[in-house]
């Protein structure tokens, strides 16, 4: 039924059916926005909540004057703001204890403060706590009056905050209007926070527009909330959840009577509100210990960012026996977690070669304790993302590191860049041997084009060429690799065949017989076939099935080496990016070099004439992709096209010869059907790549 203190006067000109009809869709709507945002549980499809949506919109579109605050519609609604208006807070939004501990002894402190301002002894059995996430978000104090939203305040000093209101009502998990039976003023407390999904994503579509990234999701969420123009804020995805409760009127006068702290969060969840299904109750020191080391192993892969837990007395009885010290409850701790982000300076950037030849730019750093180790390199990913942080020599920079992530820099603080500062510039040539550092279309990293010949891809490139899907050489493992070219015993491949029964037996735990085992191993690879001998190259891109389709179509290793990127794209497992590998591998004279060193050494395989070429199915054709496709991503889809034959442009154009749309197609798809371009779905294009079509 609607209130009609909600409307200040009695409704005229509305009949009692659209009324009706304006309850049920408000209670419809409701219901189905818990079920998504809180029970993560959607009961209808977007199209039929947008449905019940719009005609609630017409509605009230048609009678504003029976709009309500609590409304779904007034999730997004109101004026930007000049600023924000003060609120003193009923209860105070204290601060609780901070224990730095971060070993278990942190948790015993706690409990035996507890124990001793309770006069409660060990024979007593022990205290009952909840433990709780420390969530790393922005405190929020929602105030309903007669069940109904009517003010959301930021903390502040803890007396007065700021009245976010129009902002939080875009938040989808906070209910406007609260079941009946709740108490006719109500206080919940608990912290606005945005998921890590929400965050990566909302910083892409920032970059997509050329704007700043933020620097963590606690900034994002910040900042959403702070904002001036609610519509602003509704762009960004905030998330709720409840951990506690400010003003309640006494049980005399409608208040509830909870007896623990847990039932009270219950409570909260059946009036609508989302709490974490990480609260537990625990016995004792020693199962604080243990909720302690159990979140901080959850840490990093919790959908949301937490910097500790908070250990509370379950008995409300017991925390008002406690009370408050200063501004802090006696009957609360937070107990952190070692910090994920610190500052420091950058003293250097190099750039580090890795097994498969990326090379990743690296900040040198002055040392810092951060996650809880001391941290001297930070990564930087790749030059597109050190330009995009804009890293130099000399700055001050934000390091994270959670958990075994490797740490990375997060930021710079540029108000405090030394004058000078040079932009940094990935090297055109790998940095150990010199060869030349490729960025293929389409990639992010730089790979140095070395191969065979870089010290720093040797390990790999050995055990990768021993493997049995490959020449196989039997017992040459990992241990030995590392022996051998640690020992700067082998620095090539043809190496691994130069090896005599001395130079191995005198290796760590390496006996005469072990040693004449591998020397046999060795002997019998020399006797390989091209498809191995090609796939035990290492080129990028290149596994076995290319590498059979290579020596099928060309017949012999020269030809292939020899090729053209024409002749290497009428090969039918090879589209440009294999194509341009290949060449790219056999430009560098280096890598031909050990390649007729092996030969040099004995290893021969059967050749034979190259087979008829014959057309790929889609060559000559163009194709422009847009939409989501069911099964395939648009880069697979891109891929399976081009090493068809066909070719993938970005924008259609009357030189297009198919558009392959799938779910939220756009312009693209507007653009093709003005120019009278096919549209093809998946199965379309897998028909076609089939030569069915």
């Amino acid at each position: 039924m609607i209130e009609p203190d909600l409307f200040g006067s009695e409704l005229s000109g509305i009949s009692a059916k659209t009324v009706k009809r304006l309850e049920e869709l408000r209670d419809q709507l409701r219901a189905h926005s818990y079920a998504y945002y809180v029970l993560d549980q959607p009961q209808i499809s977007d199209a039929e909540y947008d449905s019940l949506f719009q005609e609630l919109q017409e509605i009230e579109g048609k009678y504003p004057e029976a709009i309500t605050p609590d409304s779904p519609t007034q999730r997004v609604g109101g004026k930007p703001l000049e600023k924000f208006a003060s609120v003193r807070h009923a209860v105070p939004m204290l601060s609780i204890r901070t224990e730095t501990d971060t070993q278990a002894s942190g948790a015993h402190n706690f409990d035996a403060r507890v124990r001793r301002e309770l006069g409660v002894d060990e024979s007593a059995g022990p205290v009952e706590y909840v433990a709780e996430p420390k969530f790393d978000g922005l405190a929020m104090s929602l105030r309903y009056e007669h069940g109904v939203l009517v003010q959301a305040a930021t903390r502040g000093d803890g007396e007065v905050g700021e009245d976010v209101t129009q902002n939080v009502r875009t938040i989808g998990q906070i209910p406007l209007r609260l079941p009946m039976g709740v108490p006719p003023i109500l206080e919940v407390r608990g912290e606005v926070y945005m998921r890590r999904d929400d965050f990566e994503t909302l910083n892409e579509q920032q970059r997509a527009r050329g704007q700043k990234s933020f620097v963590n999701p606690r900034n994002a969420a910040a900042g959403a909330v702070r904002q001036l123009d609610p519509a602003i804020a509704a762009q960004r995805p905030l998330s709720f959840f409840a951990y506690g409760l400010g003003e309640l009127p006494p049980a005399e006068a409608g208040g509830p009577e909870f007896g623990t702290h847990h039932q009270m969060l219950q409570t909260l969840k059946i009036w609508g509100f989302p709490v974490s299904a990480l609260v537990a109750i625990a016995q004792g020191a020693t199962e604080l210990v243990a909720y302690y080391d159990s979140i901080g192993q959850q840490r990093d892969e919790l959908p949301f960012d937490i910097d500790g837990v908070v250990y509370k007395v379950n008995s409300l009885a017991l925390q008002r026996r406690m009370g408050f010290v200063t501004r802090e409850p006696r009957w609360a701790v937070a107990h952190k977690f070692p910090a994920q982000e610190q500052l420091t300076t950058v003293l250097g950037i190099d750039v580090q070669v890795g097994r498969t030849g990326k090379l990743t730019p690296v900040a040198k750093l002055a040392p810092v304790f951060v996650g809880g180790v001391t941290v001297t390199n930070a990564t930087l990913h790749n030059e597109d993302e050190a330009r995009r942080k804009d890293v130099r020599v000399g700055d001050t920079v934000i390091v994270r590191r959670a958990g075994d992530v490797i740490p990375e820099v997060v930021s710079v603080l540029l108000d405090k860049r030394p004058p000078g500062a040079t932009e940094f510039t990935m090297p055109r040539q790998c940095p150990v041997c010199g060869s030349t550092a490729v960025r293929e279309e389409g990639e992010v990293d730089y790979r140095c084009s070395g191969g065979l010949f870089c010290s720093a891809q040797r390990k790999q490139a050995i055990l990768h060429f021993a493997q049995r899907r490959a020449v196989e050489v039997e017992g040459l493992g990992e241990k030995l690799v590392d022996q051998l070219v640690d020992g700067k015993v082998i620095h090539t491949l043809a190496d691994l065949y130069r090896l005599g029964l001395s130079s191995l037996a005198s290796l760590e735990r390496m006996a005469d017989k072990s040693a004449q085992n591998i020397l046999q191993a060795l002997e019998k690879s020399k006797q390989t076939t091209l498809p191995r001998f090609l796939f035990g190259l290492g080129i990028r891109h290149v596994g076995e099935a290319t590498a059979k389709e290579l020596a099928r179509h060309f017949g012999s290793l020269d030809a292939i080496m020899d090729a053209s990127l024409e002749q290497l794209l009428q090969v039918s497992d090879v589209g440009p990016t294999v194509a341009q590998s290949l060449r790219t591998f056999f430009d560098q004279p280096h890598n031909r070099e050990v390649v007729d060193q092996l030969r040099a050494c004995g290893v021969t395989w059967q050749e034979g004439p190259p087979a008829p070429v014959t057309p790929k199915p889609l060559t000559g054709r163009t194709f422009v992709l847009t939409g989501t496709l069911p099964t395939l991503s648009r880069d697979e889809a891109k891929e399976l096209i081009e090493v068809a034959g066909g070719k993938v442009a970005g924008s259609v154009s009357k030189k297009t010869s198919f558009l392959v749309a799938g779910a939220e197609a756009g312009s693209k798809l507007d653009k093709a059907q003005e120019l009278g371009v096919a549209v093809l779905d998946e199965a379309g294009l897998k028909e076609l790549l089939d030569g069915r079509a």
